[in-house]
């Protein structure tokens, strides 16, 4: 009787090959446990079978998001996908096609780094005391944390932009994960930029463009809800653009 934790799968890599300039598939037979992740199995793979088969990885956890890559047709997390979960016998992967492919599975993410950059995603002080002069900390209470802390668990894996409809036709467009982390910061009690921020997503290309899928939602693999994020963004630049000012940190 065959083993019921143990099963001989087909992994399918579809790879970017830059010699010719094309999708390549390789095939690969491995031999899976009930506990064996893609990314165990991929390792493996370039251990014992192909050296040359390139995938970007780091910590193995869950934490990095290095290891995001087009699994069975959905964007996610190699390291946190189990194969047998999967319920296949072939399991196919391919690198995620929201940002330029460097090889096989290796996404090249300066344009993703950018776009969040663009997006001032850090606490912004008013004044020299407020930047370096600050004598004491900026404190905040627990309802206060609790305003943006679901939006705080980004690990930048890219996966709700490659799941994003509009971020993959409209490169312009910042994309959810930029987007989300600017309503993160303008919920931040101690920050000063949100009307800065405001004024800069308030466009077709920021805010506007999203259509409201959900989709970066779902692919999410912390739960982020980027849709939800998006959503009150634009409520609130509604709001500043009839207040002519951003509303109180103090949101109840």
């Amino acid at each position: 009787m065959a083993d019921k934790y143990l099963r001989k799968v087909r992994i399918s890599v579809d790879g970017f090959d830059t010699a010719s300039e094309r999708f390549v598939d390789k095939d690969y037979e491995y031999t899976a446990t009930n506990n064996t992740t893609v990314l165990d199995a991929l390792i493996g793979i370039k251990e014992r079978q192909d050296s040359s088969v390139s995938f970007r990885y780091s910590c193995r956890m869950g934490i990095c998001g290095s290891c995001a890559m087009v699994i069975n047709g959905k964007p996610r997390l190699a390291c946190e996908t189990k194969v047998f979960d999967l319920g296949a016998d072939t399991v196919t992967v391919g690198p995620m096609r929201g940002e330029p492919i460097l090889k096989d599975l290796v996404t090249d993410f300066d344009d993703f780094f950018e776009k969040h950059r663009e997006v001032f995603p850090w606490l912004i002080k008013r004044g020299k005391k407020g930047r370096f002069n600050s004598k004491t900390e900026s404190g905040q209470t627990g309802e206060e944390r609790d305003f943006y802390l679901p939006f705080a668990e980004c690990i930048k894996c890219g996966l709700c932009v490659d799941a994003c409809p509009v971020a993959n036709t409209n490169k312009k467009f910042l994309g959810p994960q930029a987007l989300a982390q600017a309503y993160r910061y303008n919920s931040d009690s101690r920050d000063e930029g949100e009307e800065q921020r405001l004024e800069y997503l308030d466009s077709l290309d920021g805010a506007w463009g999203c259509e409201f899928s959900g989709s970066c939602s779902v692919v999410c693999p912390k739960s982020v809800d980027p849709a939800l994020a998006i959503q009150l963004l634009k409520s609130d630049i509604a709001k500043y653009r009839l207040l002519k000012k951003g509303k109180s940190k103090n949101r109840k």
